[in-house]
């Protein structure tokens, strides 16, 4: 079995990958998706969201979802709006934002090695997020959102990828959000060849965003095999859709807590008790940290500059991350936050909002602090996953989203 292997991609026909790309299907809320998808019968909404097309209410995990998402998929086929290659291919994806560009390979990923933990994880997944999408799984035959992978560093297969952006595109769309997202196929089979035996030198690859996607892949894997008594290893069910995008070009934005309360601390006290672990200083302008041990703080109108004491920053890969340190010696023992998965009080802002968008939480009243962070490195990331340990719940923001709908990997 290899790391990765190449296969017959679902997608847009010629000309209508714009008609046909929408967001990740976690990024938007039912209300969201259904005024995004006015009036665009083709969006990939009607099947990764299927439930704009049921009655408002609709509960979304409930089995008219599911049914209604494989109605939708069958009719987008039968129209021809969805075509599927008839040879197993690799494809290049190519998404720029702005003056940012990154460039990675579409493979059928090992779900064995994904079980091994070749294939390494950082995050928790939470069982209902799973069910969700075995059940979205299993009622389309086919993985639809692909698991943002990254390889580490190998300029032979960035070399190939480069080379392939220079022939024509198979799929070509800018989304509602200014983004560009670009496919190409592979076909050659020295060229797949060359792939497949590049990632099956590589030690590992690791998992930067698409947890439960990946994890339910691994259970629909599990209960076909256990149904199969001809399994031979080779079934379409042995792998999981992943865009594999080298290291050095994925974008990791900072991801910034807000909070409801001092926890019943007056400001000046709260000061104080934050200076037991950090340096504080007054700022007059905003708070973008730049470095790690850096944190900005809004509350109250003011912005401070929060410099953890070096002393207190150990070796062990999660406990030395700007969010551990924070959670460690702020958010437990001064603001009362010990769980961050379940505590109410506490809420996350991805850093691709700005800072802006944390003083404007602060001064409604909303939220009664700030904190912005330093964003995690893929160094960091790794190295975590390396040692397998898991990182604290939104550690990691990833800038720009994979677009749903350009490919799907059939079962």
């Amino acid at each position: 079995m290899h790391l990765i292997q190449p296969f017959a991609g679902l997608r847009p026909a010629a000309d209508r990958a714009p008609e046909i790309v929408a967001p990740p299907y976690d990024v938007l809320s039912s209300d969201e998706a259904r005024a995004r998808a006015a009036g665009k019968p083709w969006s990939f909404l009607h099947i990764s969201k299927p439930e704009i097309d049921l009655p408002p209410g609709t509960d979304v995990y409930s089995a008219p979802v599911y049914a209604k998402a494989a109605e939708n998929l069958q009719r987008m086929i039968d129209a021809g709006v969805l075509v599927r290659d008839d040879a197993p291919c690799y494809y290049v994806y190519r998404i720029v934002m702005g003056t940012h560009t990154q460039t990675g390979l579409v493979a059928a990923a090992s779900v064995a090695d994904y079980d091994k933990n070749r294939i390494r994880r950082h995050e928790l997944t939470r069982p209902d997020k799973e069910d969700d999408r075995v059940r979205q799984i299993e009622a389309l035959n086919a993985q639809t959102g692909p698991v943002l992978l990254a390889y580490p560093r190998a300029p032979s297969v960035d070399a190939i990828l480069q080379a392939t952006t220079s022939t024509v595109p198979v799929a070509d769309a800018t989304a509602d959000d200014g983004v560009r997202h670009t496919v190409w196929a592979i076909r050659d089979a020295a060229t797949i060849e060359k792939l497949t035996a590049a990632f099956d030198a590589m030690h590992a690859l690791y998992i930067a965003d698409g947890h439960h996607r990946s994890a339910a892949a691994s259970r629909v894997c599990a209960a076909r095999k256990a149904a199969n008594v001809g399994h031979t290893g080779n079934e379409s069910y042995n792998n999981f859709l992943s865009v594999i995008f080298p290291d050095h070009e994925l974008a990791i934005f900072d991801y910034n807590r807000v909070v409801t309360d001092l926890n019943g601390l007056d400001l000046p006290a709260f000061i104080e008790r934050i200076g037991a672990a950090f340096t504080v200083e007054i700022s007059p302008a905003q708070i973008k940290p730049s470095k790690h041990g850096e944190v900005g703080m809004y509350v109250k109108n003011q912005w401070y500059r929060l410099t953890i004491n070096p002393a207190l920053v150990p070796q062990d890969p999660v406990a030395r991350l700007d969010v551990s340190l924070l959670s460690d010696h702020l958010l437990a023992p001064i603001l009362g936050i010990a769980d961050l998965r379940r505590d109410k009080r506490i809420d996350f802002v991805g850093g691709i909002r700005g800072l802006p968008e944390l003083e404007k939480r602060v001064n409604s009243g909303e939220m009664a602090v700030a904190f912005a962070m330093y964003p995690t490195t893929m160094a960091d990331l790794m190295s975590v996953a390396d040692a397998d340990q898991i990182m604290p719940p939104k550690s990691t923001w990833f800038e720009p989203k994979l677009a749903d709908g350009l490919l799907s990997h059939v079962l």
